[in-house]
C-alpha cells in the first residue's frame, strides 16, 4: 500500500479509540523476525534477542516461538530485568551492562541457585571481586561475560574514538590480563566474550538525500569492520591459545547483521531494534526492516490552514541531543514539525503537505519513536494489528508494573 492507503487503513482500525495509543503491526513484526532468522541461518549463527528493544514479555515470547533454533537467549539491560524475565520462565540471559550493586549481585546468586543460565558483563577486576565474594558467601559459582571495546580508532589514535564508550579493554593482551586476574576469584568464571560494534549496528548509512554523508559513513564502517573483526578474532584466538574455553562469542546489532554474521569466530549475534524497525533504523544499505511499532496522536486543533496540532507526542529518544531523536511522523506522509516547537509534552503541531488527505479534529496521526524499546516506557499496552484488523493487545513492561532504568 502507498502511505495514504496505509493512513486510511490505520485510521479506520483505531477510529473512536482512546488516544494516544501504541501498536505493533504484526505482519511487519513477524516479517522482520523471519528476515533476521533467515540471515542468521545463512551464516550459521544464532540470535540473542536484545530485550531492551522489545520490553514486552508477550512479544519476546512471540520472537522465540517463531524459530526456537535461531532465537536463543536474551541480552538484557539490568540484573533486575533479568531476574524478572527469569521469573517469567526465560533462560540463557546475559546482562549487557556491568554492576557491583549488592542487590544486583544478590539477584545473580538467586537466579544461578534456581538453575538459570545467567551471565553478568564484566570489564574490570572490581566486577570480578564483587561476583566472587557473593558466590563464596552463597557457596555457588557465578558466571560472567567479558566485554571488549570494538570502537574504531583510525591510525591507532586514542584521541579519535568512533563508537560508544563501553569497555576499557581493547587488545588481546588486555583481555587476557583480566582473564588471568579472574583466577584469583574462584567463585566466579568468565566463560563468554562480547564485542559489540554499536557504531556500525546503530547508525544509518543509506539516508535519502544524503549521498555524500552516506558514502563517508559506509567508507568508515567498512574500514572499521575490517579492523574490529581482525581484533575481535585475535582476542578470541589469544584466549583460546591460553587454554581459556569460551562458551560463546557475541557480536553485532540490527544494522550489522551481515558484517557480524561473516565473522567466523562469532557464534551469536544480538538483534533488538530490527524487530520494531523504529525511526532510526529505516535506512541501511545492507539490511532492510519493515516499520512495525507505532504510536497514534489525536488531532485536537487546526490553528490555521495547512496546520494541525496534536495532543502530546513529546517522546524524545535518549542519547546525543539531536533533532533525529524526535519521533518520526509516518502517516499521513509529509507531516513536518515546527522548528520553534518540535515534539511537545502536551501538544505537537505539524504543517501539512499539499497532497495531505483531509484531516479533522479527532482524527489520528501515526508516528514512530526514534528508538525501539523506549516507546514502551510511555505506554502500558501495545495494540496488535494483523491483516488490516485489530487482533488484541499485550502489556509492555510498564503495563506489568515494571521499570528497570
Amino acid at each position: 500500500m502507498n502511505p495514504t492507503e496505509t493512513y486510511h487503513q490505520y485510521r479506520e482500525i483505531f477510529r473512536d479509540m482512546r488516544l494516544p495509543l501504541a501498536f505493533i503491526d504484526l505482519d511487519a513484526f513477524d516479517a522482520n523476525a523471519a528476515y533476521i532468522a533467515g540471515l542468521a541461518g545463512k551464516f550459521g549463527k544464532t540470535i540473542r534477542v536484545g530485550s531492551k528493544s522489545i520490553r514486552s514479555v508477550a512479544l519476546l515470547r512471540r520472537i522465540f516461538d517463531s524459530d526456537p533454533k535461531i532465537f536463543r537467549g536474551a541480552l538484557t539491560f539490568t540484573v533486575e530485568e533479568s531476574a524478572w524475565l527469569a521469573a517469567q520462565g526465560f533462560d540463557d540471559l546475559i546482562v549487557a551492562y556491568p554492576t557491583a550493586q549488592p542487590s544486583d549481585i544478590a539477584h545473580m546468586v538467586e537466579m544461578t541457585a534456581a538453575g538459570k543460565t545467567v551471565r553478568l558483563m564484566v570489564d574490570n577486576e572490581a566486577h570480578l571481586r564483587a561476583l566472587s565474594a557473593a558466590g563464596e558467601k552463597a557457596n555457588i559459582r557465578l558466571h560472567a561475560c567479558l566485554e571488549v571495546d570494538m570502537a574504531y580508532r583510525p591510525f591507532g589514535l586514542s584521541s579519535v574514538h568512533l563508537g560508544v564508550r563501553r569497555s576499557p579493554l581493547r587488545s588481546p593482551e588486555e583481555a587476557l590480563h583480566l582473564m588471568e586476574a579472574a583466577r584469583k576469584y574462584p567463585w566466579m568464571v568468565i566463560d563468554s566474550l562480547m564485542g559489540y560494534e554499536g557504531h556500525i549496528a546503530g547508525i544509518s548509512d543509506d539516508v535519502p538525500g544524503a549521498a555524500l554523508k552516506n558514502f563517508l559513513m559506509r567508507t568508515v564502517k567498512a574500514l572499521s569492520v575490517r579492523e574490529l573483526t581482525t581484533r575481535r578474532d585475535r582476542v578470541v584466538e589469544t584466549l583460546r591459545a591460553s587454554g581459556i574455553d569460551l562458551h560463546l562469542v557475541n557480536g553485532g546489532g540490527s544494522g550489522s547483521l551481515i558484517s557480524t554474521g561473516q565473522d567466523p569466530l562469532v557464534t551469536e549475534i544480538t538483534v533488538g531494534s530490527g524487530f520494531y524497525a523504529s525511526g532510526l533504523f529505516h535506512h541501511y544499505k545492507e539490511v532492510h526492516f519493515r516499520p512495525a511499532a507505532f504510536f497514534a496522536l489525536q488531532i485536537v486543533r487546526i490553528p490555521t490552514e495547512g496546520m494541525i496540532t496534536c495532543q502530546g507526542g513529546g517522546y524524545i529518544a535518549s542519547g546525543e541531543v539531536d533533532l533525529v531523536k524526535q519521533p518520526l511522523p509516518m502517516y499521513p506522509a509529509g507531516l513536518q514539525y515546527l522548528s520553534l516547537e518540535g515534539a511537545g509534552e502536551v501538544q505537537t503541531p505539524f504543517t501539512l503537505p499539499k497532497d495531505c488527505p483531509k484531516l479533522q479534529i479527532g482524527d489520528p496521526v501515526f508516528l514512530q519513536h526514534a528508538k525501539a524499546g523506549e516507546l514502551c516506557e510511555r505506554f502500558n499496552e501495545l495494540w496488535l494489528v494483523q491483516g488490516g484488523k485489530l487482533v488484541g493487545k499485550v502489556n509492555t513492561y510498564r503495563g506489568d508494573g515494571q521499570a528497570f532504568l
